[in-house]
């Protein structure tokens, strides 16, 4: 048999090195989670060698911190622009409804004193509670029930007052209370049993 000669590369002198190479960039959910980050405290000692998976390591926490650090700063100006916002709001609705009670009062006034009768407003919102299970439900009520987000017993809804909305409360009638809530009660329910949903969530 025939034996083939195979030059060996040469070897490049001195201990090899890697480059730490930096860490990849954030998605967006990520991102806006960053203030949430648990970032551990590098925990080695001076003067020690130390192996490139953990200059990596090392690497990577310190590009969250930053990140994190940037993020809370974020989160507390988006939080302080949020709550003025919030404040302003309130302070309109408060004067709004100052200012339609001071109405309905000069108008029961001005019935008074000219010696006619003055006629209430027409309530805008129902404030509808289920009273009845499913059992012996027949489907057209248990239909209109669960279109009006009543699926439960003893679930209420806030509803308009309108012409279709009427008309589905007389098919549930017997299944359902409903009443029209002033803005103390609307308050106090939401602040106790109520809850929305943010993006959906």
């Amino acid at each position: 048999f025939w034996l083939k000669e195979v030059k060996a590369s040469p070897i490049p002198a001195g201990p090899t090195s890697l480059v730490p190479r930096p860490p990849p960039p954030l998605r967006a959910s990520a991102r806006a989670m960053a203030a949430r980050y648990a970032i551990s405290k590098p925990s080695v000692a001076e003067g020690a060698t130390v192996p490139e998976m953990v200059k990596l390591k090392l690497a990577r926490d310190a590009a969250l911190a930053e990140e994190k650090e940037k993020a809370v700063v974020a989160a507390e100006k988006l939080s302080l622009e949020r709550r003025e916002e919030l404040k302003t709001r309130t302070k309109g609705y408060e004067e709004e409804y100052a200012a339609a009670q001071k109405q309905l009062v000069d108008l029961r006034r001005e019935a008074k004193l000219g010696g006619n009768f003055f006629v209430e407003p027409e309530a805008k919102l129902l404030f509808v509670v289920r009273i009845v299970g499913i059992i012996k439900l027949s489907p057209k009520p248990r239909k209109v029930l669960q279109l009006l987000r009543m699926r439960q017993l003893h679930n209420g809804v806030f509803l308009k007052v309108n012409k279709p909305i009427l008309q589905m409360l007389k098919l549930i009638q017997p299944y359902v209370t409903y009443g029209y809530p002033t803005l103390k009660t609307v308050r106090e329910l939401i602040y106790k049993r109520g809850f929305g949903k943010v993006n959906k969530q």
